[in-house]
């Protein structure tokens, strides 16, 4: 079950970075200095790509756990 602790952790941290990525172009998308409406429109994939990446880091964390408890 080791492996699975260690792919549950790789799987954690992508989805971690991918949440940083997120913070970086929502961060990008507000100092643009674009309409408000083309602003809520990448927003709105920003908050996409959010959901995507925090989906990821669950189920790696997930992964962990089910491996802590078979291990």
């Amino acid at each position: 079950m080791e492996i699975l602790i260690w792919l549950g952790a790789a799987l954690t941290v992508v989805g971690l970075l991918g949440l940083v990525w997120c913070i970086i172009l929502a961060m990008r998308a507000r100092k643009s200095g674009l309409p408000d409406d083309q602003i809520k429109l990448a927003l709105q994939r920003v908050v996409a790509w959010n959901l995507g990446a925090l989906a990821i880091s669950a189920i790696g964390l997930m992964a962990v756990v089910t491996g802590v408890i078979l291990g």
